[in-house]
């Protein structure tokens, strides 16, 4: 039965089971090698669902951009005031909707990152092989560590979000103070 282990797991829960993960895993550097490859995966997964956001949003920029400089004479006007208002409604249901599978990746990665962490606290011995000096200092092994290095991808829908607000407030704003040009 599948189970998640999170800092609240009671000690007893994790030593239960130590039969059944040597069968799994072969030592603990296989489990080791296991959670990092897990973590470059998630990492790996994270990176593509930001740079795909970050490529539509680039293309709604630009499309916003277009439509609020249009001069058409007949029907610029209305054109200006309708289209960027969908262009940033559009950029805010992608925001939202970006964030969910942003979000699940951290989640994950912070799993496999806490798994790791208490492998390396329960086997100090591993990275005791070719030096005095452990394999993994404590601050690379860190939950501040990675998290920092995560923050862009997570912060990123919310900044566009706030970003198409603004924006599409404004453009409201300058179509409806001046009517008449």
């Amino acid at each position: 039965m599948p189970r998640i282990i999170s800092p609240d797991t009671p000690e007893t829960a994790l030593t239960d089971h130590s039969e059944h993960n040597a069968k799994i895993f072969g030592s603990p550097k296989d489990r080791l090698d296991f959670y990092r490859r897990e973590i470059q995966y998630e990492t790996s997964i994270l990176a593509n669902r930001t740079d795909a956001y970050l490529t539509a949003q680039s293309f709604l920029v630009i499309a916003f951009v277009s439509g609020m400089g249009n001069l058409n004479p007949e029907w610029g006007k209305l054109f200006t005031l309708i289209v960027p208002l969908f262009l940033a409604l559009l950029g805010i249901l992608s925001s939202l909707n970006a964030w969910p599978g942003i979000r699940a990746a951290y989640d994950i990665i912070d799993h496999w990152h806490f798994k790791q962490s208490q492998l390396l606290h329960s086997e100090p011995v591993m990275g005791l092989a070719y030096d005095e000096s452990p394999l993994f200092s404590e601050r690379e092994s860190s939950h501040k560590g990675y998290r920092k290095s995560l923050l862009f991808s997570v912060r990123t829908p919310w900044i566009f979000m706030v970003f198409w607000i603004l924006l599409g407030a404004y453009a409201f704003y300058i179509q409806v103070d001046n009517p008449g040009s």
